[in-house]
């Protein structure tokens, strides 16, 4: 397989995309007439409408009920101490600039990138929220896009990756969801965290990065060969946890431990290949993990490690 590059992206003209102030007014747009009866239906106020300056769709700004706005069911949990941060901020400013951006769904409203705002002016007793509401359903899953407010470790983006897939149709190729999903390691971490919270997948990234591609099949036989992808790495990672403690009874206790014994059993780690076979590579570093001989690494050998230790992932 050739090494695959990223397009070049061509420098745009100043000023030369997208829709001039004046033609963001939506004039009339049945879609966004439907959405606002919508809203005033649920107990919302419609405050206004435009077309987004870059791609021209339609877009509704209303005043929420904040009892109908709900986080999507398969993001990340939320921080609370980010919620409470958040929570000083908007009491010391007296006001709430963020507003979410929402879809509908039955008769609630979806956030997909908007949890913490959301919890921390709930916690404050507010009565309604500001957001955007946008038409298209879709977005819901464009969460790993979207969410600015806090950035994701390796355990958060993993489960939500794996809960959008399960809340998308079984019918769909996994491959055609690479945007929403971003890197395909994180659909293997998530079965992964799930099963062990407490799993440290940043130790494997560097080496999962490199041989857990997309898979081209539908959703209802990829997430079953996810699963039995991550039953391998978590047998490996059994034995990388033996291999840590005896590290430690040896008086070795830096914290880059895990992705020093990680990168010792990485058969990868130094070849330029392009391409590589998933268990094939999971079958060398299992038996390197086998024949890790603990007595023969010194302090200095890990103290060459460098770089920062892997993400313990706590919940």
């Amino acid at each position: 397989m050739a090494k695959k590059t990223a397009p070049r992206r061509k420098k745009a003209a100043a000023g030369s995309v997208g829709l001039a102030p004046a033609d963001t007014r939506p004039g009339s747009n049945e879609v966004l007439a439907r959405i606002a009866r919508d809203v005033e239906s649920d107990g919302g106020s419609v405050i206004g409408s435009y077309l987004d300056p870059y791609g021209g769709h339609g877009l509704l700004v209303a005043a929420l009920p904040i009892d109908r706005v709900e986080p999507t069911p398969y993001q990340r949990d939320p921080s609370d101490a980010h919620v409470k941060r958040l929570m000083t901020v908007i009491e010391k400013i007296g006001r709430f600039l963020d507003p979410l951006i929402v879809i509908r769904h039955g008769d609630r409203y979806w956030t997909p990138n908007g949890n913490h705002r959301l919890q921390a002016m709930r916690r404050l007793g507010a009565k309604s929220v500001i957001a955007l509401v946008v038409p298209d359903a879709d977005v819901a899953f464009k969460i790993l896009a979207l969410n600015t407010e806090k950035a994701h470790n390796v355990r958060e983006k993993s489960l939500e990756t794996i809960r959008m897939a399960r809340a998308m149709p079984a019918g769909d190729r996994e491959s055609a969801h690479a945007f929403e999903f971003e890197q395909a390691p994180f659909l293997t971490l998530g079965f992964c965290y799930e099963q062990r919270p407490r799993f440290s997948g940043g130790a494997y990234q560097t080496v999962l990065k490199r041989i857990d591609d997309f898979l081209d099949v539908p959703l209802a036989k990829s997430l079953p060969a996810r699963e039995a992808r991550a039953v391998r790495l978590l047998a490996i990672d059994d034995r990388v946890t033996e291999i840590v403690a005896a590290l430690k009874a040896r008086g070795l206790t830096s914290p880059y431990l895990r992705p020093f014994v990680v990168g010792r059993i990485n058969p990868i780690r130094f070849s330029k290949a392009a391409s590589f076979d998933f268990d094939d590579v999971l079958d060398k570093m299992q038996k390197g993990a086998a024949r890790f001989n603990t007595e023969r690494v010194r302090q200095e050998d890990v103290a060459r490690m460098g770089g920062g230790p892997a993400e313990e992932d706590a919940p």
